[in-house]
């Protein structure tokens, strides 16, 4: 069983900051990235930004500038810095958490999701 353990969230005010942690425990395997995403009210789910084993990292184009993904391979943790948040950041931010492991006839891969956080910014 695989364990995400996300937290950070709260209410701030536009402007201000926010910074988010996930925690992976339990029976990993080799993880290839580790990520957020979020569900605004009355939008579908949304990609925030990913960080991959070899350092890559994607944004979504609203919060480049303003967001800072980033990972501690050793302790199986990614953070997710928010600066300058505004009004339409408001979401429930929910970790993911992609693995894979390969054999020499096959390879597989594993994606978990943690329960989310949720992340408010009054104008």
């Amino acid at each position: 069983q695989v364990k995400l353990e996300e937290s950070g969230g709260g209410s701030v005010q536009a402007g201000g900051s926010l910074r988010l942690s996930c925690v992976a425990s339990g029976r990993l395997d080799t993880i290839e990235s580790m990520g957020w995403y979020r569900q605004p009210p009355g939008k579908e789910r949304q990609l925030v930004a990913v960080v991959s084993s070899g350092g890559h990292t994607t944004y979504l184009d609203s919060v480049k500038g303003r967001f800072t993904v980033s990972r501690d391979v050793f302790r199986n943790t990614v953070y997710l810095q928010m600066d300058n948040l505004k009004p339409e950041d408001t979401a429930v931010y929910v970790c993911n958490v992609e693995t894979s492991r390969t054999t020499i006839l096959d390879s597989y891969e594993y994606d978990y999701w943690g329960q989310g956080t949720q992340v408010t910014v009054s104008s």
